[in-house]
């Protein structure tokens, strides 16, 4: 799992994410007396080069390559290997049939919406 940045003064303030975790974003710190710009220990870590991940998972979700679906010929081309995205630009009736053949070949779905398609 990897390291959490926040913000300065998140643990203080509720508008900058006291209690709010979807507020709790990383913000570079900019002050001139700043405490986590300066390192400190104690202070929250920056985010700095070391803490990148592997290069040979870059871009992956949950293990599994994304693969955007915008035809029913490309379903011939998906493996267990990806994880289906369904175009945003198909009509509802065709990304019906496509989110239907998806689940009959057991292979999940980024945005379907909410529905439990997979």
């Amino acid at each position: 799992m990897s390291i959490k940045f926040l913000r300065s003064d998140t643990m203080r303030y509720s508008r900058i994410g006291k209690g709010r975790p979807k507020l709790q974003k990383w913000r570079r710190p900019r002050g001139k007396h700043n405490k986590t710009r300066l390192k400190r220990f104690s202070y929250p870590v920056q985010p700095g080069i070391g803490f990148k991940g592997p290069k040979k998972d870059s871009g992956k979700v949950n293990n599994l390559t994304p693969f955007l679906v915008t035809s029913n010929l490309d379903l011939l081309k998906i493996n267990k290997t990806n994880v289906a995205i369904v175009s945003r630009k198909l009509g509802a009736k065709k990304k019906l049939d496509i989110m239907k053949r998806l689940s009959e070949m057991n292979i999940k779905i980024i945005n379907a919406g909410g529905k439990k398609w997979n």
